[in-house]
């Protein structure tokens, strides 16, 4: 709307405009939002894995100076039922699991509330309880749907006749352990009631799904809720939805009219009571002829959910997609056992999902006598193998060639354990990696022209990976003006509905209804907008979904060393390549990308959550004893992306960068390894006692 020499801004990489706000503390996270004489809330957790808190003798805790409330079942607030057992917080005395909340200390001081939550005497009626996991337990379970109404299970052929026929076949079990969010921003909430209303300023990844659900859960009406969010310190998933301290939150607050309520999560309750990854079993199968080329894939998937929330990783749903073969079968079962509740970590499904089948291509490779580029190559599809449709766009042998030519592969000596520099053993890996171009409906966006500028609302939300700059990018090409003439508003439910931040479908699905927006905008006002000229629209439906197969794929790339006196591991060198479309802002999408690669490296080499199954806990419950990457621990870490764009997804071309670079990650170091030391190891992670004995055999 201005001339028609303005430049495009998607595909600039510039700067991220909320860059200066947080580097100089001035972005105000959920727990910074300036409240009037606030008081400050300590979760009261049980100490028991399964059973009834009996009572909880408050008197000591009470004589505490400056302890205003204390809240457990007995006084706080009846929730009404809205079908998330989760954050229905203390309704009941019964115990699901060890750390669960039983109660709230409010106090004027947060040191204060810690204090007399320990001067507390809680009893129990203590019952047997079940945590550990075992694949061979005769009470495993399989769900009717999976996140997303996926299949539990699909099956096509006879795998196990193609099995039994075929010239090679690969059958091992791998496996991923219990891992932890750990964003740099705990969970946080400030919660405040004034006249019956609601406001919570919570750490979340969508304000909007907050408010749908504390709205009802609170018997009250959605416009009597108000959730703000303009800024959040990381989330990877778990703040996808809110837990039960924001609702422990809500009813502390609820108990103190007129104060504002302050909660912020420990580090070692953040591994109780928001969410997780549970550990993955998996039993892989390939059959192929001669010349690699897949007759029969097999994944049957085993993974722990609780006792109060179903939650499911979705292990075998890549497998689905990644290579053809007629005859396939996948599966998943799980163990209900007496733990905290697993949620969304960083690409659900699919990121541990590919750890199994990635190793088993190279292991088949290693039978045909191919190399895993080959391999790869010879078993890729136009055609998606779950869904018989066609893809938007698959370039899963373009990332594969443009890494051989950038990674060196064609230096590479295909034997393992024979390339040497001094003491360590070097190695060189990879894997696929692939993620759905996800779009979900529902979004809306205002667009209003004042003083020259388009204010453009919306309330998605920014965790950290650009949704402020690049939404703004987005709206000036399609409004045609300069960025600095769009002011962005995001994080607010009186902003118009916005999707949550979540399965790398933000950008997506927001920036189609700021396409939208603009075409109404300029439908009802022209080129020339007169001031406070005014425009709404809801993203239209994906109507391509019906037709085509969206997925992101990738190449892996990974060099490791291994000492082969100590088993220490080294990653000096990683690369990724990525067919995700078009790319909004490069700058933001390679942090990202390399961000995903380095979470994958963290999860290869360290992250372990430990669970003691006599009393139901993880033991390692501190950044001390959880370990995850840091500087030290990442070298050389490349991610770059083929140009391209793919109109069929959405206006934009775009197909989301959020979680695809952690997938595969993993799979690329620990073939690595192998090549490094001919020890193959399949389950993660990859430490050095399991290289020291191999090795001086």
């Amino acid at each position: 709307m201005t001339d028609q020499h303005t430049p495009p801004s998607m595909g600039a990489p510039i700067e991220r405009i909320d860059g200066r706000a947080k580097v100089t503390g001035a972005a105000p996270y959920a727990y910074d939002q300036p409240v009037q004489d606030p008081l400050y809330l300590h979760a009261v957790q049980a100490t028991i894995a399964k059973g009834r808190v009996t009572g909880i003798d408050v008197s000591d805790a009470e004589k505490v100076d400056g302890v205003v409330a204390i809240i457990t079942s007995d006084n706080a607030f009846r929730l009404t039922d809205i079908d998330d057992p989760e954050l229905l917080v203390l309704q009941s005395n019964e115990v699901a699991f060890r750390g669960q909340v039983i109660g709230g200390v409010v106090a004027v001081s947060p040191e204060i509330a810690c204090e007399a939550a320990d001067l507390l005497h809680i009893t129990y009626a203590e019952e047997q309880h079940h945590a550990e996991m075992d694949p061979e337990r005769g009470d495993l379970i399989a769900p009717e749907k999976l996140d997303g109404n996926a299949a539990t299970d699909t099956s096509e052929g006879d795998v196990d006749a193609a099995l039994a026929g075929a010239v090679v076949t690969v059958e091992q079990t791998y496996t991923t352990p219990l891992e932890h969010n750990n964003p740099m921003e705990p969970h946080t909430t400030i919660a405040q009631w004034d006249d019956g209303r609601l406001v919570l300023h919570t750490s979340t990844q969508g304000v909007h799904v907050v408010r749908s659900a504390m709205a009802p859960l609170f018997g009250l009406d959605e416009n009597d809720v108000r959730v703000v969010s303009p800024y959040v310190g990381g989330g990877f998933g778990s703040k996808g939805k809110p837990h039960a301290p924001a609702v422990l939150a809500a009813l502390a607050a609820r108990a103190v009219p007129g104060r504002p309520v302050k909660l912020a999560l420990t580090r070692r309750q953040m591994f109780e009571l928001v969410g997780y990854r549970s550990e993955t079993i998996s039993t892989v199968r390939l059959g192929a002829d001669s010349d690699g080329q897949l007759c029969a894939i097999s994944h049957e998937a085993i993974g722990r959910t609780s006792t109060v929330v179903g939650f499911t990783e979705q292990t075998a749903i890549p497998t689905r997609t990644m290579y053809a073969a007629p005859n396939r079968l996948t599966t998943h079962r799980y163990a209900r056992l007496d733990v905290p509740i697993p949620f969304w970590m960083r690409a659900p499904g699919e990121c541990p999902g590919m750890f199994g089948p990635e190793l088993a291509m190279d292991e088949l490779a290693e039978a045909c006598g191919i190399d895993p580029i080959e391999l790869r190559l010879r078993n890729d599809t136009d055609t998606d193998p779950d869904t018989g449709k066609p893809f938007t766009h698959r370039d899963l042998a373009g990332c594969l060639r443009e890494g051989v030519r950038r990674f060196g592969w064609h230096d590479r000596d295909p034997r393992p354990g024979v390339r040497r520099d001094g003491p360590w053993l070097v190695g060189t890996g990879v894997a696929s990696s692939t993620y759905p171009a996800n779009t979900m409906p529902g979004s809306r966006v205002r667009i209003r022209h004042t003083d020259g500028a388009y204010v453009v609302q919306i309330g998605a939300a920014d965790i950290g990976t650009g949704t402020w700059t690049a939404l703004t990018q987005i709206a000036a090409d399609a409004l045609d003006c300069p960025t600095g003439h769009v002011l962005l508003e995001i994080g607010d439910t009186d902003l118009p509905n916005a999707t949550v931040e979540g399965g790398s479908s933000g950008i997506s699905s927001w920036g189609s209804a700021i396409v939208a927006a603009v075409e109404a905008f300029r439908k009802q006002h022209g080129d020339n907008p007169t001031e406070g000229a005014m425009a709404e629209a809801e993203a239209p439906e994906d109507a391509a979904a019906e037709q085509f197969a969206a997925h992101s794929f990738g190449a892996q790339f990974a060099e490791i060393l291994v000492h082969r006196d100590t088993g220490e591991i080294r990653v000096p060198r990683m690369l990724g390549v990525f067919s995700v479309g078009r790319i909004v802002n490069p700058r933001t999408a390679r942090s990202q990308l390399i961000g995903g690669m380095t979470m994958g490296l963290s999860m290869a080499l360290f992250e372990h959550s430990v669970m003691d199954p006599r009393f139901g806990h993880i033991v390692n419950h501190d950044f001390a004893e959880y370990h995850i990457a840091g500087h030290a621990d990442v070298a050389d870490i490349e991610a770059v992306w083929l140009d391209e764009c793919d109109p069929r997804t959405n206006p934009m071309g775009t197909r989301g960068v959020g979680e695809i670079g952690i997938v595969g990650a993993a799979a690329a170091i620990a073939n690595a390894a192998y090549h490094a030391t001919g020890v193959r190891v399949r389950d993660l992670p990859i430490t050095p006692d399991r290289f020291v004995g191999a090795l001086a055999r």
